[in-house]
């Protein structure tokens, strides 16, 4: 016999991320405009100034662009009410986001580190005072961002997430000044190509992570800091519980884990501890040690696997 049940923390297929990041949504879209903004006047400014790193600025707050528009449409898409043909709704859309999102990061992150090199091989000019009141713009309005989002970060993964790429963003800026004033007092022109490889490298680290956490979930690997042993022994401890097989836990997208099991019972237990009350222990067992959104339960008795097996041949 099968039975599902939705986790205590995620009542009603609602996720508790989505709910947070929602209050936030007026000031993600605040931080995007910013952001676009800005990047249009960094690559205006990187072809009037002849700075690279301005531009490879400006590539950096387009990837950044993406990210907050990301966690605008996850936020749009998980309000969303599942379907007759879509049982989790458009969820996963976040998940195939963050993978064109990574393509994008290698390629912009390879072109800039690229055209630094050529730079090397042929110097072009730079006007460092131009190029540092584009850079002093940019971080400006980096900072107006933060400040936006600063307290949402705290509530919601979503947001944090969108904090980070603008972090990012201010950490850009602040090379591009460091190099325009080494230009500005030295001369040496070398700091505007070195500046662009340290923003090109400053977004591999990101990129791999994200990529390696895209992955992960495309190929429903068990939830981050969710340990399959654990869980298991954290079922067999119940009373009443023989064994537990079919065991699976997976990510719908983030912050959306989910869970099944099959749980072999004791002969007559349902009888004497009934169904609801065995499911009950399930979820409290689980839901005390670990933050799953939605939990499915199968209750068999000792012998039904070998019968599950047969009907799959």
């Amino acid at each position: 016999m099968g039975a599902g049940h939705d986790h205590g923390h995620s009542h009603g297929g609602s996720l508790p991320t989505g709910t947070a990041a929602a209050a936030y949504k007026g000031r993600l879209r605040i931080a995007l405009t910013i952001t676009l903004s800005v990047m249009v006047l960094e690559i205006v400014g990187g072809f009037v100034t002849g700075s690279l790193a301005l531009v490879a600025d400006a590539a950096h707050m387009a990837t950044d662009a993406i990210g907050l528009g990301m966690a605008l449409l996850a936020i749009h898409f998980a309000n969303r009410p599942a379907s007759v043909n879509r049982t989790f709704g458009f969820a996963r859309a976040e998940i195939l986001a963050a993978l064109a999102n990574c393509l994008l990061l290698f390629g912009v992150g390879t072109y800039v580190v690229f055209e630094a090199v050529q730079r090397f091989i042929t110097p072009t000019q730079t006007e460092g005072g131009l190029t540092i009141v584009f850079a002093l713009v940019g971080l400006v309005a980096n900072v107006i961002s933060l400040s936006l989002l600063m307290r949402g970060q705290k509530d919601s993964l979503n947001v944090r997430g969108a904090y980070l790429e603008v972090l990012n963003d201010a950490l850009g800026s602040v090379a591009v000044l460091v190099s325009a004033t080494i230009i500005l007092t030295t001369g040496w022109q070398a700091a505007d190509p070195i500046a662009s490889i340290v923003i090109g490298l400053m977004i591999v680290p990101r990129t791999v992570k994200l990529l390696r956490e895209t992955v992960n979930v495309l190929l429903e690997a068990a939830p981050k800091g969710v340990d399959m042993a654990e869980v298991r022994t954290h079922i067999l401890e119940l009373p009443g519980v023989e064994d537990v097989h079919d065991l699976h836990a997976w990510t719908i997208t983030s912050g959306m884990p989910v869970l099944s099991a099959h749980v072999v019972v004791s002969p007559g237990i349902l009888d004497s501890v009934g169904h609801e009350k065995m499911l009950h222990d399930l979820q409290e067992c689980l839901g005390d040690h670990f933050d799953v959104a939605h939990c499915t339960f199968q209750l068999e008795p000792a012998g039904h696997a070998a019968h599950e097996a047969g009907l799959c041949h």
